[in-house]
């Protein structure tokens, strides 16, 4: 308003003598106002727009390689840039557990090709995954919480039963930086207080071109339990992955 005001005292200013300048001005002022608000209001729709389109993306991918509830306390996404910042992502475990939180990653950062989403792929460019904490938790009935993963049902399934995978949307990391910092075993089934044990696995490695989402779940556990006793402890084999 601040503009349209000194636009028209120039105008005023300049139309005193010829009253068709002034009104040509405020037209052509409130013209360019229109066109700006129209402009605001479109690029804040798409704003919106690829914000919901990611974010459910986001969570619909990792319910489909886990099968677990999840959680984001936060997303960052840029108008212009295909990146995105997730804090505060957890993974909770299903009914049957006494603690909740099965996966702490308290930062996430994936650069994206956001045309490969509207095509039904999902081709990531760069992923950084930092899982702060992996709890794996042996219940009272002996119900290891990993076996509730949807890639460890089904490596199980294809083992015994012979069947396939259940088919996932086209899938692509070029580039994966995986941190895990500290991998927590819990053992209620010889009851309350549970067992418990804590390894700092400190794992910072990279890797690329990683074509499946099963494969991306699988390598996260084995990293997780390889350098540890847990799956000596838990009777959890590491085989199939």
């Amino acid at each position: 308003m601040e503009l349209l005001s000194l636009y028209l005292l120039l105008s005023n200013v300049q139309g005193k003598n010829n009253p068709d300048v002034a009104r040509k001005g405020i037209y052509v002022m409130k013209k360019t106002i229109i066109i700006i608000s129209i402009m605001f209001v479109i690029t804040i729709t798409l704003f919106l727009g690829k914000n919901l389109i990611v974010k459910s993306s986001v969570s619909s991918g990792v319910k489909a390689m886990t099968g677990l509830k999840l959680d984001i306390k936060a997303m960052d996404m840029g108008l212009m840039r295909t990146s995105i910042g997730i804090d505060g992502m957890r993974l909770f475990n299903p009914v049957g557990y006494v603690d909740e939180l099965m996966i702490d990653m308290p930062e996430i950062f994936v650069d994206y090709d956001l045309g490969s989403f509207f095509k039904g792929k999902a081709h990531l460019e760069a992923m950084k995954l930092n899982l702060r904490e992996f709890f794996i938790i042996k219940n009272e009935k002996g119900e290891l919480n990993l076996d509730s993963l949807r890639v460890v049902e089904e490596t199980k399934e294809q083992k015994d039963e012979k069947k396939e995978k259940t088919e996932m949307p086209e899938f692509q990391i070029d580039i994966l930086d995986l941190k895990i910092g500290k991998v927590v075993y819990k053992d209620y089934s010889k009851g309350t207080p549970p067992k418990i044990k804590e390894f700092n696995v400190n794992i910072d490695e990279r890797y690329e071109n990683i074509t499946d989402p099963y494969a991306l779940s699988s390598l996260i556990i084995v990293k997780a339990l390889k350098n540890t006793t847990i799956a000596k402890l838990a009777n959890f084999n590491l085989v199939p992955f």
